[in-house]
């Protein structure tokens, strides 16, 4: 079993070394994509180590050290359009109870003193509206300069902890 487990990869944008052997990388898809973005095509590959479901993961209770949630963030981003390709979307009916589901299989399947990192942009969805499924206090944050659009990109850590959960 690897010791990190990254639960929604997509193409491993922030990984210095995409295929890092203590990582186990899942998504819900896999392929390569070419959209056009400013009318110029762009082409992304999503290749997971495994084909899984953040919301059902196929792993047993406190199977990692370190578990990486960076869920699709988008809930606006037109079917055929690069972001899409590049993130994923999220279902606006159900975006909160997904996000709520991976949050507790994250939790789930990782070791007691492991760290969950999560990574979220809140282009369509503030970050506040997330809270209330965090699975504890986070330890640490940083919250990186607004982009061009006016939005954020935050990173948490939290740990499994007996002392603060």
């Amino acid at each position: 079993m690897k010791p990190i487990l990254d639960m929604c990869c997509g193409s491993k944008m922030f990984y210095f070394d995409k295929n890092n052997p203590n990582v186990e990388y899942c998504d819900i898809r896999e392929g390569t994509y070419t959209n056009f973005d400013r009318g110029n095509p762009r082409t992304t590959e999503v290749k997971p180590d495994r084909l899984t479901d953040f919301r059902c993961l196929p792993f047993e209770d406190n199977s990692f050290y370190q578990v990486i949630f960076d869920p699709p963030h988008l809930i606006h981003a037109g079917d055929n359009s690069w972001l899409k390709a590049k993130y994923g979307r999220l279902n606006k009916e159900n975006w909160e109870n997904d996000i709520k589901l991976g949050f507790s299989e994250a939790w789930r399947v990782l070791k007691l003193n492991g760290t969950l990192i999560f990574k979220w942009n809140d282009s369509d969805i503030p970050l506040a509206k997330l809270k209330p499924f965090f699975p504890s206090q986070p330890i640490i944050g940083q919250k990186r300069p607004k982009n061009k659009n006016g939005k954020y990109t935050h990173w948490l850590v939290f740990l499994k902890s007996e002392i603060l959960n």
